[in-house]
This record gives C-alpha cells, sequence and structure tokens, in this order.
C-alpha cells in the first residue's frame, strides 16, 4: 500500500478572472450551487480568491485552473495551474 504525499492531492479549481490586481496577482471568482438548508432549492453562490500568475499571461475573463500552494503573501494561497479558455477580445 502506498500512501499519497500532500503534494499530490491538492485542491483544484476552475474560475474566471475577475480582476488583474498587481504585478503577477489576480483575482479569480469560482461559482458552486448548494441546496437551501430549509427549502432545498439550489443557491447560486460565488468565491473569490487572490491567486499569483507567475508569468503574468492571464487576462480579465479567462477561464483558468488554479490550486492551492503555500502562503505567498498576506492573501494569495492559490496560483494558477493552466489556462482553460482565453477570453474573446472586444
Amino acid at each position: 500500500m502506498t500512501e499519497e504525499s500532500p503534494r499530490n492531492n491538492r485542491k483544484e479549481l476552475t474560475g474566471f478572472v475577475r480582476a488583474k490586481t498587481g504585478d503577477k496577482s489576480i483575482k479569480v471568482v469560482y461559482e458552486y450551487k448548494t441546496p437551501h438548508p430549509l427549502y432545498k432549492k439550489e443557491i447560486r453562490r460565488k468565491t473569490t480568491v487572490h491567486v499569483h500568475d507567475e508569468k503574468n499571461e492571464s487576462l480579465v475573463g479567462d477561464k483558468v485552473k488554479i490550486v492551492t500552494t503555500r502562503p505567498l503573501s498576506k492573501l494569495k494561497r492559490w496560483r494558477v495551474l493552466e489556462i482553460i479558455e482565453k477570453a474573446p477580445v472586444a
């Protein structure tokens, strides 16, 4: 039986770049649905996380896959793994 190291089971999320906040920093919003505790209707929720973008290549509107990492600053605990879909150029 082989044990998995914590490095192999990091959280991965998919979301959209909402803002470019500085050099190598972006905000990513991911949406999810959860049932209401009493009425059981699905409620749409969203969470915004601060993400490290090492290559500085993602733009607002891009769909990105992010993964947890060690704390990089006061707020950044995530980093960009890959850009899934580029935003349409207006």
